[in-house]
């Protein structure tokens, strides 16, 4: 696809340069900023594009600080001057913009072909330069965003932030992720790379067996979980802990922006209004104060959620000391020979949540048992020496596979057997998806890993 420009002039150059004799050094280090393959960018984006915007070797942009004026090394376009806020610029102005074109290529790759990223796109280069214009002089605020209510498991509201507030997400979320990751601990789990829910079973599988030596000992679990957790979520919590890392102005100046902006404010609902009475009200962020509740549904409110709870991770590691334990998202399972001891730690973090993070426990998912009745965490069940997919998972999946229409079987059945694939003995929730897929009319390998579409005769 070409894109081409509304503008007479020429104008910006937004991706790396691709690399061509006499500038092969130039374009690699620039890709190497940015982060992208080499080659598979420009031809999203458009031919007309041309490199000397930015000039990676040197670190700076070329691009003249006139206000009204940007310029290039091969054009020049007028804009609407802006006047700057107090938050300060980034002290590397030239690398924000390439940062902004990587945060645009990661939150694309999953959502190209929805209606806002299709829209965003089609006048690319001018959106992106409007948007780190907003971005660079302090102006930028979150747009609307749309609400809808998902059903399965059960009712949730969900939010949806505009195509361009996500690039802005996933910008924040790149700059300063690395410096949280460093600190979490291993057995912190979801949105963050490499730690699925595949990683939680499997990290939990290695905590219990060796709390029970292989199973040859007793021990019990403790599992708890978070009442109402992103509905609750205290923001000015959450920003006292970002900004101890966060000590660039500018960046925690954006930061502030994402995290304290109110969605409630400018929120389009769509999908039936109706379902919105399936939401209890009080996990419902239109009921919620102020300065309370993340919108589920955006990268930044994942994120932020972990950089809360790594304040129970660590007071379990550190102050209660627990040899074994497991969190995914608000659930969290900790192992002990004793269960008096387990008893303890319950009665300490019951009070440490609302002191500290102004949170509670849900007391009816609150389990305290021996390990051998079996532990359901992640869509996974663990029992001595064997990890199953739990039971209603595999009922919901035959459930869907017999009754969904006819073109959507071949693509949710092949994502079922990879999903009942990741348990360790898994054998026969294989056999019964295969089943389901064979009364549906497709074809299944020998290994029951992938199905197939049956050729017309």
């Amino acid at each position: 696809m070409t894109v081409k420009a509304l503008m007479p002039a020429p104008i910006l150059n937004l991706v790396a340069p691709l690399p061509h004799e006499g500038t092969d050094m130039h374009a690699t280090e620039t890709a190497g900023h940015v982060r992208a393959r080499p080659g598979a960018v420009s031809p999203v984006i458009g031919h007309g594009l041309r490199q000397g915007d930015v000039e990676s070797a040197h670190r700076r942009s070329t691009r003249t600080t006139t206000p009204g004026i940007r310029t290039s090394t091969t054009a020049t376009r007028t804009t609407t001057t802006r006047a700057l806020s107090s938050a300060p610029e980034p002290s590397a102005d030239s690398t924000l913009f390439e940062e902004l074109v990587a945060a645009y290529l990661d939150c694309r790759r999953t959502k190209r072909n929805s209606a806002s990223a299709l829209a965003f796109e089609a006048n690319l280069e001018r959106n992106l330069c409007d948007l780190h214009d907003e971005l660079a002089s302090g102006i930028y605020s979150p747009g609307r965003s749309i609400c809808f209510v998902i059903t399965r498991p059960k009712p949730r509201e969900v939010w949806a932030a505009e195509f361009r507030d996500r690039i802005v997400h996933h910008l924040l979320y790149r700059h300063i992720s690395p410096r949280f990751y460093a600190s979490f601990t291993a057995d912190s789990c979801a949105c963050i790379p490499g730690r699925g829910t595949l990683y939680a079973a499997k990290r939990l599988e290695h905590q219990v067996r060796s709390a029970t030596q292989n199973w040859s000992q007793p021990a019990h679990y403790l599992k708890c979980d978070l009442a109402n957790f992103f509905v609750s979520i205290r923001k000015p919590v959450v920003l006292q802990l970002l900004a101890k890392r966060v000590t660039e102005p500018w960046w925690l100046d954006l930061t502030e922006r994402v995290l304290m902006h109110d969605p409630r404010h400018d929120v389009e609902v769509r999908g039936r209004t109706d379902l919105l009475s399936l939401v209890p009200p009080h996990k419902s962020l239109f009921n919620a104060p102020a300065d309370q509740g993340l919108p589920i549904g955006n990268l930044s409110s994942q994120f932020f959620a972990n950089v809360l709870l790594d304040v129970l991770d660590q007071h379990v590691k550190h102050r209660l000391r627990a040899p074994h334990y497991v969190r995914y998202v608000d659930d969290f399972v900790l192992v002990h020979q004793s269960p008096q001891w387990l008893n303890h730690a319950l009665a300490d973090i019951t009070a440490m949540l609302p002191a500290r993070l102004g949170l509670q426990l849900n007391p009816s998912k609150t389990i305290l048992q021996r390990v051998d009745h079996g532990i359901d965490f992640v869509g996974h069940v663990l029992k001595p020496w064997r990890r199953t997919t739990r039971p209603r998972t595999l009922r919901t999946a035959l459930r869907r596979l017999a009754d969904m229409p006819a073109e959507d079987v071949f693509a949710a059945g092949n994502s079922y057997l990879g999903l009942v694939r990741q348990a360790s003995h898994s054998h026969t929730a294989q056999v019964q998806i295969a089943q389901a897929l064979l009364a549906r009319g497709h074809c299944v390998n020998a290994t029951f890993t992938k199905a197939f579409r049956k050729t017309p005769t």
